[in-house]
């Protein structure tokens, strides 16, 4: 039954192929992570430099507000990524399952095959 092989072939692939999406996107969203912390810091460095904490305040350093917007943008694009990574993470359960499904299926083909 090569049509079985190939279909548990298909299926691993599958498998691997959602593995490496969903570490793709963890790796993303570590290294949206950083980033932010990076310009948290340096947004601290620039307030603590001016003096001025509020981002409303007419002397607030042009810096800090540029920086607190891209860290701010850099939060919404991780909460996006967590929903793509939750979404990722069912395609992999399911696409687990088809596979072990098709396995089973090959096994019992193969001990079929033996006894006959």
């Amino acid at each position: 039954m090569k049509s079985r092989e190939s279909l548990v072939r298909l299926k691993g692939f599958q498998v691997t192929e959602k593995r490496r999406q969903l570490q793709q996107l963890q790796s993303m969203m570590a290294e949206f992570e950083r980033m932010a912390k990076e310009l948290e810091n340096q947004i601290a460095i620039e307030e603590k430099k001016s003096g001025i904490t509020d981002p409303n305040h007419f002397a607030y350093p042009t810096f800090a507000k540029a920086a607190r917007q891209r860290a701010d943008n850099l939060q919404v694009s991780i909460r996006e990524l967590k929903v793509q990574q939750e979404a990722a993470e069912l395609l992999l359960e399911a696409a687990e399952a088809e596979h072990a499904k098709a396995a089973a299926l090959e096994e019992r083909d193969g001990q079929m095959r033996i006894r006959a």
